[in-house]
């Protein structure tokens, strides 16, 4: 069996934690492995000295108010406090009257996008146009905290609105090591913000609340539209994905579902889960979930090999095969066949066999052997003592707050029409995907997603606001590309650009010259990016234009 890395039932391994995936929906068990590994990846800064992004780019603090908001009722006890805001920075291109260029960190420690300061675009913007490149950390995420806890009553102030207010006050007021002789403050300097994923939506909004702050912004694979029930994740992998796959994990899951949801109480739940080795698992949607990993894995392929994980295409390969490629599992054979009638598909048993057996070897290669102990330990949701813990150890929390209050995202099976068969069981249903909301921060009600939406969502459009976007992003669909939408034309003010065969911000990584090869980056990244050069230095035309015409009054 292949060795996997990645995101596995919720596990990142540590080579990727650059490209850590934004998800929501996130069970117990992707909090636990997220803790694990965040101390991981602290350990490995103690006696990885050749890290060289970290040698490069010395992290460094702003001052920044914990609230900025002291007429909003929601953020009471106000305080004046700040907090020290960590960002990096590369000056190894700027050149007196080029623009900084600031990627947003999103939802993860900043330490993680150092490597775009070297390579990709950052790298690539700051070069092309004598620019300034730098990572800002988001608050409450990496060690950028503005409270000793993570109480909910302490998370009040890890709004969209507050970290935008960041963002604008750090352009403002940000002195940079090494050039304090020069005042390279907005809005005497062009910003240029860059984000991916959460990130990419942040910019957006951020270009048109503070308009005067960033003279331009690049929102990729940017979430604009809020959406509580985002049963649409799942729609990529539908159109997508290898057909075969679809089909198979469509008629699996079904199986699955009408012998969960349509025999309950009958000796076929305890043999299904049985037979997939979680015969300890208690909870129904538990079980329903742990299975359900395999066809998640889109989001985690990247066109490059150091950042891409091969989790969806060994799923893929294997559920699809109707030949066994998992010895052991022959003696379960005549009881997949049995499961398999009892689910209904008793006329496509010969066919569906196999490909449920190589799904059984499949989840216990990937799922079940990587659980030492009990079961409902390992893969339940439900663990409310788990969920009050809130001291800054516990920095899982921050995003499922954000998406608790105000994103929403819940990716369910249940949302999925009822007319079409889902890729992920309909048990995993919002009371599922929310337990995080009641056990942890005591929210039962759905997310404000008009917090969110009042900015744009799917129309989102403002001068020198760049929307691009991955073709089979799972997130496309919360995206102005989203399919179905109208087509809007391209220009250089409002550049419009689908990454063909694109799946997650694609644009935001890059290579080192000799890294590079003929299909390394594969050409619809390098024309996306191109195109993102060529709009930048036309922006920054219009800045010296602007300047001059300032001047002249």
């Amino acid at each position: 069996m292949v060795k996997l890395c990645g995101l596995v039932a919720g596990t990142l391994c540590l080579a990727q934690l650059a490209s850590a995936t934004f998800r929501t929906s996130l069970t117990l068990k992707d909090f636990r492995a997220q803790l694990e590994a965040h101390q991981a990846e602290k350990h490995a800064a103690t006696v990885a000295r050749d890290v060289k992004p970290s040698l490069l780019y010395p992290a460094r603090t702003l001052q920044v108010p914990v609230d900025h908001f002291h007429n909003e009722s929601k953020y009471e006890p106000h305080t004046n406090a700040t907090f020290p805001l960590r960002y990096w920075f590369d000056r190894s291109h700027y050149k007196l009257g080029g623009p900084i260029i600031v990627l947003q960190s999103g939802e993860t420690s900043g330490v993680g996008r150092l490597p775009f300061l070297q390579k990709g675009i950052v790298s690539q913007l700051a070069e092309a146009t004598g620019g300034l490149g730098v990572i800002l950390e988001h608050r409450y995420y990496g060690t950028s905290f503005p409270t000793s806890d993570l109480s909910t009553e302490s998370l009040r102030f890890l709004t969209t609105e507050q970290a935008l207010a960041d963002m604008a006050y750090f352009a403002k007021h940000v002195v940079y090591e090494g050039l304090e002789h020069l005042d390279l403050t907005a809005p005497k300097n062009a910003y240029i913000a860059y984000g991916g994923s959460y990130a990419g939506a942040f910019v957006a909004f951020l270009r048109k609340v503070y308009p005067d702050v960033y003279w331009g912004a690049i929102s990729s694979s940017g979430v604009t539209e809020a959406i509580y029930e985002f049963w649409q994740y799942y729609e990529a992998a539908r159109i997508y994905a290898p057909q075969d796959c679809v089909h198979a994990t469509e008629k699996l899951t079904n199986v699955i579902d009408n012998i969960l949801i349509k025999k309950t109480g009958t000796e076929y739940v305890q043999r299904l889960k049985t037979v997939f080795g979680l015969g300890n698992l208690t909870r129904s949607d538990d079980f329903a979930n742990t299975v359900s990993f395999g066809i998640s894995g889109l989001q985690s392929t990247n066109w490059d090999p150091a950042l891409n994980s091969t989790d969806f295409g060994f799923y893929c390969d294997n559920v699809s095969s109707t030949k066994l490629l998992f010895p052991g599992a022959a003696r379960l054979s005549s009881e997949v066949k049995d499961l398999i009638t009892a689910g209904g598909y008793g006329d496509e048993v010969d066919t569906l066999a196999n490909q449920m057996l190589n799904y059984i070897g499949y989840v216990n290669a990937t799922v079940v052997s990587g659980c030492k102990g009990n079961q409902d330990a390992c893969f339940t949701n439900f663990n409310s003592t788990f969920y009050q813990q809130d001291g800054l150890d516990q920095d899982w929390r921050a995003w499922p707050y954000q998406y608790c209050t105000e994103w929403g995202y819940l990716q369910t099976g249940s949302g999925v029409p009822a007319d079409q068969l889902p890729l992920i069981s309909r048990l995993i249903n919002l009371n599922f995907t929310s337990v995080v909301c009641r056990e942890a921060f005591g929210i039962t009600k759905p997310s404000d997603v008009e917090v969110i939406n009042k900015y744009g969502g799917f129309e989102i459009s403002y001068p020198r606001l760049a929307i691009v976007d991955g073709e089979k992003d799972p997130w496309r669909a919360a995206t102005p590309h989203a399919i179905g939408l109208p087509q809007r034309v391209s220009t250089v003010s409002e550049p419009f650009i689908l990454i063909k065969n694109g799946v997650h911000h694609w644009d935001e990584n890059g290579l080192f010259p000799n890294q590079t090869t003929p299909n390394l980056p594969p050409a619809p990244v390098v024309e996306a990016q191109s195109e993102e050069v060529e709009f930048v230095k036309a922006w920054m035309v219009e800045w010296r234009k602007s300047r001059c015409r300032a001047g002249r009054r």
